[in-house]
């Protein structure tokens, strides 16, 4: 098959958009049947569609009909229908709500919207889900797996996250066909990943591949042309046995009484995506490869699963089981359910999620037991690692979610919190075969038995049955039954599938012994003969029974026995028939206490009794007693009790002297076959008739003999049968143990891989914190932190210049430490303030070193947002300071110097010493000297010498805040001449009111007189 270049296609005005009719167009048939593809994709999945649809050869109708859905911006319109448009010749339409759906067409869900197939047409729904949580191709994928079974295709594309993941194992349970893209040919792999990662994936192909392999699958397995569904080709039982051997030999498990429905179907369903046309060619082709083995047995294990599979049924669970899991128990009674099929494991922790709900609203404490098996080992895994794809929060309620789960991969994957896995097991076990767990309270078993055939039915709910404790609950799929087993099972929700075991005071039932296991066999077999000592006398009212019998017989003396010969109780005075047996004391048994010539026709008369169920009565026994022979007349018979009809039966032997001793006619009436041999006749003697009598009482008790024996027979036997079946039971103990070993070794290497992780963790932590104390000491910043309390907790080497602070004082409060800080003791009640109100305070304050600093206290926040402290920093602001102050004179002298400079008047500017600081113009026209020879020159310089000593005066004046009235003195020109001027000084001071200058306003006294 030659590959198509992935060039757009331009549209023919002739091609497009009609499509070609044919004779066989399937739009001519009613009943015409093809199947549908959805495909999915997000991010990158524009060029990945490209690719498809250029990959389709052009000269072929597809027969099916194909539907895009991607992730849409909801506030966008959607151009992918104009695209697509360019590369291929089918018809493409933007979905309207409740279009048909028409082979040979292309289908694009529209913005803000998701879509559903039903009954052959799309469905348009308001989305549900916030924007960024919206999961429409897993939508998609359900409702086409649901409406189109087997005829349905998916493929994801390109894009990130897990979405279409649910989907995939919705549409390979019903039998489809899953595509994804190959991971190295993605833009995003996240999608495609996620979907292969179930092991449901039949091809990894690249887009421009799909289109060709699809069209071949297609004619594979529906046949060609695409216009009615395939009939299914004939399966034969040799073959089908060849390849049992091959899954049995390769897998260990056994197939061949799985429904053959459903083996047919998924074999066929590998023969067409294997493109082989025989079923004894798929044979061959299972010998050679392996690996198709292994493909086969994940199809048959139609892994389909998800939490709160059939909502509806999982509420009536939660409310009509959940509650009496827990009732009448005590606190830290152990729960044990047994999850059978699990899979991956999303309906055992949705059963584990229903009880540590009912717990947690109870307030109650009980060990809960979640065995969770099935045979596919990678299923298995998956449920052990409790990984799940983003996509799960269309099944799980986003309470549950924050409840249950953690965000891991930044939003991709939900991972089961501990607390929740530490309820559940899992366990890799084959429930037909392998021992089952016992003293169970609750069974989920929900959707295998549909896939089983009737004899594995027939074994497993008797199964289910003896693993059940009494009145443990069993929970089914909604399209599963007891069955044949309503005697052992009783429906406590017929709609939701909901039963109750049936218990049996005999610890079994007749029914299971058929389909049992050996080991359940035998076990539920021990308790068939319970022993002696299991009938407590003091369970019946043994007095009361005996004394109406007695009235009713009008017997002097009588033993109430059981069926064994027990005695439970004596009336009247027996000792003349009755003598305790040698060996300890005990009440005995009344035919090892019979007295000679009663013991063997006691025997016989209790046997006949218990066989018949009616009274025996044996006349005229000769008794020794006492040297003697005594006559009696013995009868036996049954006592009708209170009890259940299943209670063992209780007999009186009434012991009587006989009113006529010796007299023989009266057994004829009593044993069968006695007299036979007499004619009635008064010529025969009586001896030859004693004689005979007594032959067939020892043949009779010969007989009994020979039956008590075999019963004792039968008792060993059951005992044997009940040792086998301890042995199976410590066996299926061991069973649990290695389970339990293979778990904690599970669990040992999760924890490995945990301990390995926090290594990583502590190291980078080490690393942080190392780079943290440079960074802090780097930086010079002065840095305390200080508790709730006030205490110090850490604090930086630069804070030991402003406080005096030793590695000691951590966890000493700040208000005892002594500081450098000059005018500043409000530390303490600034730090309260700052934590009381959470607003940060800033203030400067100088040490003792004249050194200044910007403090700064603000409140210490974790990651949570939590206030537990506060954290005071001091920035060094000395030399920014002194740039200040220099600054701020040099803003002060320019401000002066332009006042100055436009000034008609001279001024001068002298310092507190009485150099000049600055000149004007009019002052170098007054004096004579210019401006750079003024700037060198001391005030005294021009002054006379008869007022140096006064007018030097007058500058200390100023420069001490003393401001001196105008007045009219005299100065020394450049020339030397004097010059008369009129004086007014005035003081320049800094911010904080220090003068540092005094300017000189002079005049000339002839200017001002005029």
């Amino acid at each position: 098959m030659t590959k198509k270049k992935n060039t757009p296609k331009t549209k023919s005005p002739k091609a497009s958009p009609a499509v070609h009719k044919t004779k066989t167009d399937p739009k001519q048939q009613p009943g015409a049947v093809f199947p549908i593809v959805g495909i999915g994709a997000s991010a990158g999945g524009l060029a990945a569609f490209e690719a498809f649809f250029s990959g389709m050869p052009a000269d072929v109708e597809p027969g099916m009909a194909f539907v895009l859905v991607q992730h849409l911006a909801p506030d966008h319109k959607s151009l992918l229908t104009e695209i697509i448009r360019r590369y291929t010749r089918m018809q493409v339409f933007e979905v309207e709500d409740g279009i048909k759906i028409q082979p040979n067409c292309a289908y694009i869900i529209p913005p803000n919207r998701d879509m559903a197939y039903q009954d052959g047409r799309l469905q348009l729904v308001e989305p549900t889900a916030p924007r960024g949580q919206r999961l429409p191709i897993d939508y998609f994928f359900r409702s086409l797996a649901q409406g189109m079974h087997e005829s349905a295709i998916g493929i994801v594309l390109s894009g990130t996250g897990s979405d279409g993941t649910l989907g995939v194992r919705a549409i390979k349970g019903e039998g489809g066909v899953i595509i994804a893209q190959s991971p190295e040919s993605c833009e995003y792999d996240g999608m495609p990943r996620s979907a292969i990662a179930t092991g449901q994936v039949d091809y990894e192909l690249p887009p421009s591949e799909m289109a060709a392999q699809i069209i071949a699958y297609v004619a594979h397995a529906f046949g060609v042309p695409l216009r009615t569904k395939a009939t299914p080709k004939p399966v034969t039982e040799t073959a089908l046995r060849k390849i049992f051997v091959q899954l049995r030999t390769h897998t260990g498990h056994d197939f061949s009484q799985y429904k053959p429905s459903t083996v047919h179907r998924r074999i066929e369903r590998r023969m067409a995506v294997n493109q082989i046309d025989r079923l004894d060619g798929y044979v061959r082709y299972l010998l050679q490869t392996p690996e198709e083995v292994e493909a086969l047995f994940r199809d048959l294990l139609i892994g389909v699963t998800n939490f709160f599979r059939d909502p509806e049924v999982f509420k009536a669970f939660e409310e009509q089981v959940v509650p009496k899991l827990f009732a009448g128990k005590r606190t830290g009674t152990p729960i044990r359910i047994w999850s059978t099929g699990c899979s991956t494991g999303e309906e055992a922790y949705s059963v584990a999620m229903l009880l540590q709900e009912y717990l947690d609203a109870t307030q109650q404490h009980f060990v809960v037991q979640v065995f969770a098996t099935d045979i596919d080992s990678q299923a298995i895994a998956t449920a052990r690692s409790g990984l799940y794809p983003a996509s799960i929060a269309a099944d799980v309620t986003p309470e549950r979610l924050a409840r249950f789960f953690t965000v891991e991969a930044e939003g991709s994957v939900y991972r089961i919190k501990k607390n929740l896995r530490d309820m559940l097991i899992f366990s890799e076990q084959n429930v037909i075969k392998d021992p089952p767990f016992s003293r169970l309270d609750c069974i989920v078993c929900r959707n295998l038995l549909i896939y089983l055939g009737g004899d594995l039915q027939k074994r497993l709910i008797p199964l289910f049955h003896y693993a059940l404790r009494p009145g443990g609950y069993l929970f089914l799929g909604t399209s599963e039954t007891v069955g044949d087993f309503g005697d052992l099972f009783t429906a406590l929700d017929r709609k939701s599938k909901l039963f109750i075991r049936k218990d049996d005071l005999l610890g079994r039932h007749p029914r299971t012994m058929g389909y049992l296991l050996p080991p359940r066999i035998a076990l539920e077999s021990s308790s068939l003969q319970p022993a002696v000592k299991d009938i407590s006398p003091m369970k019946l009212p043994l007095r009361e029974l005996t004394e109406k019998t007695l009235l009713q017989q009008l017997s002097p003396a009588a033993v109430m026995v059981n069926a064994q010969g027990d005695t439970l109780y004596f009336h009247g005075r027996t000792g003349q028939y009755l003598e305790p047996s040698q060996g300890e004391a005990s009440t005995g048994n009344i035919i090892k206490m019979a007295r000679e010539g009663l013991r063997r026709e006691l025997s016989t008369a209790l046997h006949k009794a218990r066989s018949t169920n009616e009274s025996v009565r044996c006349p005229a026994l000769q008794v020794k007693t006492n040297g003697d022979f005594t006559s009696i007349d013995l009868t036996i018979c049954p006592v009708p009790t209170t009890q259940d009809e299943l209670a063992p039966t209780l007999y009186l032997v009434i012991m009587e002297p006989s009113p006529r001793p010796g007299q023989a006619q009266e057994q004829q009436s009593i044993l069968p076959g006695v007299g036979e041999g007499r004619d009635g006749s008064n010529t025969e003697s009586d001896g030859i008739a004693a004689l005979k009598q007594e032959l067939l009482s020892k043949e009779e008790y010969l007989q009994t003999t020979i039956e008590e024996l075999e019963t004792s027979n039968e008792e060993l036997k059951s005992s044997n049968e009940e040792m086998q079946s301890i042995n199976e039971e410590l066996q299926s103990s061991n069973e649990e143990l290695e389970t339990s070993k293979e778990e904690l070794q599970s669990v040992n290497e999760e924890l490995s891989t945990v301990n390995a992780e926090l290594q990583n963790k502590l190291i980078d932590l080490s690393q942080a914190n190392n780079d943290m104390s440079n960074l802090l000491s780097g930086t010079g910043i002065a840095t305390i932190f200080v508790d709730h309390r006030l205490c110090i907790m850490r604090f930086t080497p630069a804070a030991t210049r402003i406080i005096n602070l030793i590695p000691v004082d951590i966890g000493r409060p700040v208000g005892h430490i002594v500081s450098k800080m000059v005018g500043y003791d409000s530390l303490v009640a600034d730090v309260q303030t700052v934590l009381e109100s959470l607003i940060p305070q800033e203030l400067e304050v100088q040490t003792v070193e004249e050194k200044w600093y910007t403090m700064r206290i603000q409140p210490y926040r974790t990651i949570e947002n939590v206030i537990e402290g506060a954290v005071i920093t001091f920035v060094d602001i000395t030399e920014m300071k002194k740039s200040h102050e220099l600054v701020q004179k040099a803003h002060n002298q320019l401000r002066m110097v332009m006042v100055v400079r436009d000034s008609q008047d001279a001024i001068a500017v002298l310092d507190t010493k009485g150099d000049i600081l600055a000149w004007n113009p009019s002052a170098q026209r007054l004096f004579g000297w210019g401006e750079e020879e003024a700037l060198a020159l001391n005030i005294q310089d021009m002054l006379p010498e008869d007022l140096q000593t006064k007018e030097l005066e007058n500058i200390r004046l100023v420069a001490a805040g003393h401001m001196p009235a105008p007045h009219e003195t005299r100065r020394v020109n450049r020339e030397g001449q004097t010059v008369p001027v009129w004086i007014s000084a005035s003081f320049l001071a800094d911010e904080a009111g220090q003068v540092y200058a005094t300017a000189v306003t002079q005049r000339i006294v002839q200017v001002e007189k005029t």
